[in-house]
């Protein structure tokens, strides 16, 4: 299979996926207890019936499901999700001013987990094979357990508490200093120091599963046939360790990569949530609780496909790192 034909089959598979989605997340939201109408009717202080059928009749609200989920796909199509009754905006709008913020707390959790998991877990590995300082990797494995078992909230809080509270050394909560009218490199810093509390405690939990990941493939890679024959014939033991067992360790832990992305997405909501981060979990947090269900079914539709582009760029990726995955498809590597 040619890379454009396995490229164009993950996409419709994924097209499909999406639209599946959109559909469960359509019937799901509408099952939630509550009438939209009726509560912007009460906050407008008209809640007689008259006014509530016309916001029933304006939002389409009135409408069978059937009719009303093929108007949210044929809007879904055109990259309409919607209007928020709550906020009085598109909600493709809403999103799409928060959703910077969360890339931005995503990408840089993602990076720190990734770089700081596998290279802690190459040198737990390392460490263990060749017998030295073997207490070493007992610390790191043990840290690793310990973040692995510890909650994501009760992290964030203690992390508040020690480097904000006690020692004031970082903010603890928003994106950036409110009033300070900051610019240029003086503005980047300022972000920067607010992103490293939440950035260490979404990223933490991941870190924790690449050492072990990490450390697991390489130990199971260097017992390898090929790995013994390369250092038979001489090979420096850090050639050997970059070139032979890295790439074939990094496998799994490119696979979990893409899952952790879409994981990483729901633990950003909760992460959001404590420091008062302005992405979209706090968005959806917010529409949860004012039962803005547009905005929400708008924001789970979102969601979804990040995960699912997430995922298909994992497939080629892990097609170009691999080359088994080719040669097993009937195409040359």
């Amino acid at each position: 299979m040619s890379f454009l034909s396995f490229f164009v089959s993950r996409l419709a598979k994924a097209l499909v996926v999406v639209l599946g989605v959109v559909i469960l997340n359509f019937f799901l939201i509408r099952m939630a207890p509550g009438d939209p109408a009726t509560v912007l009717a009460g906050e407008a202080g008209a809640g007689d019936e008259v006014f509530v059928q016309q916001l029933r009749e304006q939002f389409g609200l009135d409408r069978p499901l059937p009719v009303q989920l093929g108007h949210y796909l044929w809007g879904v199509a055109k990259m309409d999700l919607g209007y928020s009754y709550r906020n009085r905006l598109p909600v493709l709008d809403l999103i799409l001013d928060r959703l910077p913020a969360t890339f931005l707390l995503m990408g840089s959790a993602f990076v720190f987990s990734i770089v700081a998991g596998v290279a802690l877990g190459v040198l737990a590995a390392r460490t263990r094979y060749e017998n030295r300082r073997r207490w070493l990797d007992s610390v790191l494995v043990s840290g690793a357990m310990l973040l692995y078992a510890t909650p994501l909230f009760w992290l964030s809080l203690m992390a508040i508490i020690l480097f904000s509270v006690v020692l004031g050394w970082l903010p603890a909560f928003g994106m950036e200093s409110i009033g300070a009218n900051l610019a240029g490199i003086d503005r980047v810093l300022d972000i920067g120091r607010h992103m490293v509390l939440p950035t260490l405690s979404l990223g933490s939990f991941f870190m924790a599963i690449y050492v072990r990941l990490t450390r697991a493939s390489m130990l199971e890679v260097m017992g390898m046939d090929f790995i013994k024959t390369a250092r038979a014939k001489g090979v420096p033991a850090r050639r050997v360790i970059r070139v032979h067992v890295l790439r074939n360790a990094l496998l799994p832990v490119i696979t979990f990569a893409g899952i952790q992305l879409g994981q990483m997405a729901g633990g950003a909501v909760l992460t959001e949530t404590v420091f008062a981060w302005p992405g979209i979990g706090r968005l959806m947090f917010d529409a949860l609780l004012q039962r803005d269900y547009q905005l929400l079914l708008g924001i789970f539709v979102m969601t979804s496909a990040l995960v699912v582009v997430f995922n298909l760029l994992t497939d080629i990726v892990y097609r170009l790192v691999d080359p088994r995955i080719a040669a097993s498809q009937g195409a040359p590597a």
